[in-house]
């Protein structure tokens, strides 16, 4: 029953990942039939993400009361009802409606799913769950493509795609009692009590190297969203291609994000979740400048493969990496703020480039990308840096508390004393 339970976390993550690619594979063919601006898909993008803000913020408080499967499949339902909403849509208004619960249903599991993880299997794990998230994102794109081959409308594969998050909500709903009882949700119940709870944002903000994980998440998430959602449109407008062939050609980088975190599964463990981050990084910033070569459209072809191939372990070795880094009792707070830090990058950035999309020029795609990369390399080494300082400062905290516990000193004072006087000299000890 247990290996069962992680099966249906398997099936959760397709969900998550299944709708998440399809609005930037047919917005070409969406944005004229709407009569609206191309940066438009930036507004639904704000709005969604916005609600994942809201419902990962507040995932503690609802799997408390509810229970992580309860939560896992009331989510799906409500994406699966907004997918099928966006499928009966005819204007940018009901999409932007349809969009709020879209983006209610994403948060709290994920947040939810990603710390059980995080806290009870092993790096490859985690690798292997996102390369599904990464099998359900990359089948998105490919189901609007063979729906427009076809001459059917975008709103046809909404609807395809609606139908089978109603298939996976059942699944899950059917297999709730498995939820309650197991041994690794007891495990997780266990953990739960150890943390500390109702810490507040300020909180969670002060520890010690928290602020730099949230700056490199954001930056992540932002590069993961912008490159998705406009490499379509990128190909469209700036590179000349069909829309049917951008469609394709858009989910290569999602195809080398789910075959790169299959392949990671295999050595996160033994390289372990920093070196994993390096490595990712430096892959996507290779892809991302492989597409400046102007020499045809097959280095675009590339870089985007590329670059989803380098994003292939940072997101889950940086999740897996938080009960590390910060300590297993306050996981699940720092994870929930680094899933809602996500979502703010997700809201924010994709519009952001639609501005500038419309504004100065779509060719400015890479460049784009290349900053926000920069930036995310820049915030994982200070994060790297600021967690082995905390570190230190533990180990010295806990060898003067021996040593002042040898010498009768108990008081919070008197320990503060001989720090002091042993980091000045003043005494010897």
């Amino acid at each position: 029953m247990y290996s069962l339970l992680l099966v249906i976390i398997y099936i959760a993550f397709i969900s998550l990942g299944l709708p998440d690619s399809i609005l930037g594979a047919a917005w070409p063919s969406m944005y004229g039939e709407l009569n609206v601006p191309v940066s438009y898909a930036g507004v639904i993008t704000m709005i969604i993400a916005g609600g994942t803000i809201v419902s990962s913020i507040n995932s503690d408080k609802l799997i408390s009361r509810f229970g992580t499967g309860v939560v896992t499949a009331a989510s799906v339902a409500m994406t699966a009802a907004a997918l099928l909403g966006f499928s009966v849509s005819n204007s940018f208004y009901m999409l932007c409606l349809w969009g709020i619960p879209y983006g209610l249903g994403a948060g709290s599991v994920d947040a939810a799913l990603n710390n059980y993880v995080a806290l009870h299997y092993k790096s490859r794990h985690m690798s292997w769950l996102h390369c599904f998230w990464g099998i359900g994102a990359t089948a998105g794109p490919y189901i609007v493509s063979m729906c427009l081959a076809r001459n059917l409308k975008w709103n046809v594969s909404y609807k395809v795609i609606g139908i089978l998050q109603v298939m996976l909500a059942a699944i899950i709903i059917s297999t709730l009692f498995m939820w309650k009882g197991q041994s690794g949700a007891q495990a997780a119940d266990s953990a739960d009590e150890t943390r500390k709870k109702g810490m507040k944002l300020p909180q969670i903000v002060k520890i010690h190297g928290v602020k730099y994980v949230l700056i490199a998440f954001f930056c992540y998430c932002a590069l993961e969203a912008t490159a998705g959602l406009w490499a379509s449109s990128y190909m469209v407008l700036y590179k000349g291609i069909d829309s049917q062939t951008a469609a394709k050609w858009a989910s290569l980088f999602f195809l080398g994000m789910t075959g790169g975190r299959f392949i990671c599964g295999f050595v996160s463990d033994r390289i372990g979740d920093r070196n994993m981050i390096r490595l990712g990084e430096c892959v996507c910033i290779t892809g991302i400048l492989v597409m400046f070569i102007p020499a045809g459209d097959i280095f675009s072809l590339i870089g985007l493969l590329m670059a989803g191939l380098g994003c292939a372990p940072i997101y889950p070795s940086i999740i897996h990496a938080t009960p590390n880094n910060f300590g297993a009792d306050k996981s699940q707070a720092v994870i929930g703020v680094q899933m809602a830090s996500a979502y703010v990058g997700t809201t924010f950035m994709p519009p952001l480039f639609g501005l500038v999309a419309d504004n100065i020029s779509i060719g400015f795609y890479p460049v784009f990308l290349l900053v926000i990369a920069v930036c995310m390399i820049l915030m994982t080494e200070r994060l790297n840096r600021a967690v082995a300082s905390a570190k230190a400062i533990y180990k010295a905290q806990k060898a003067f508390e021996g040593v002042a516990e040898e010498m009768g000193v108990y008081s919070d004072e008197d320990v503060q004393d001989l720090v002091n006087d042993v980091r000045y000299g003043k005494d010897k000890v």
